[in-house]
């Protein structure tokens, strides 16, 4: 049986990474989405085993000394790590995953699976960003500005990526994630031209 792909969605908090993910799972089905476990507390609305698998910081830290995560890493103040038998056992079946991670952890699978595919999603603009993060309701100023000056540092990585996806607009968005997916994402590769500006713009 021929080994599914992999591939690695990373983005600043607020880039809109989440909801264009889901959009893909549900015009591709034959992508599984591989579910992280996280320290975070619950929000609103999310639910244990569909959005992540929440577990404390023991639980977590036990399962770092086992070896059971494919990647971890800490955003912010919390844990987040992929399960390396689900990956597995997914791609061994043929199926192609998809891993929704910072990009901390995108640098630790490529180590291990230099074949996965790895794509960065980035807002059009730095006010826009902010925008999308107030739009939550969930965070406080000082937060936000928090996230504001942390998704700098997180853009920096750009170039260690495969393809780079600017979030102008959901469907535009969407459309070059389902042309890389399919083996169309040329147009999306990190070398193109006139991305360099694009994103020297938005780490003024």
């Amino acid at each position: 049986m021929k080994r599914g792909h992999l591939f690695l969605v990373t983005a600043p908090s607020g880039a809109g990474k989440t909801s264009l993910v889901r959009a893909l799972l549900q015009d591709h089905p034959n992508i599984s989405f591989s579910i992280s476990y996280t320290t975070r507390p619950k929000r609103p609305k999310e639910e244990h085993g569909h959005d992540y698998f929440f577990v404390d910081k023991a639980e977590f830290q036990r399962m770092v000394a086992a070896g059971e995560f494919l990647e971890h890493a800490q955003v912010f103040d919390n844990h987040y790590g992929t399960s390396r038998k689900v990956v597995e056992e997914s791609m061994a079946k043929g199926r192609d995953v998809l891993l929704e991670i910072d990009w901390q952890g995108s640098a630790q699978v490529r180590k291990l699976m230099p074949e996965a595919v790895s794509i960065f999603i980035l807002p059009p603009s730095r006010d826009e960003l902010e925008r999308r993060l107030r739009s939550r309701g969930t965070d406080s100023d000082a937060v936000i500005a928090r996230r504001l000056q942390d998704a700098v540092g997180d853009m920096s990585h750009w170039r260690e990526f495969d393809y780079v996806v600017v979030n102008d607009t959901f469907e535009h968005a969407l459309a070059e994630l389902a042309a890389i997916v399919t083996g169309r994402g040329q147009a999306s590769r990190v070398d193109r031209p006139g991305l360099k500006t694009t994103v020297e713009a938005l780490l003024a």
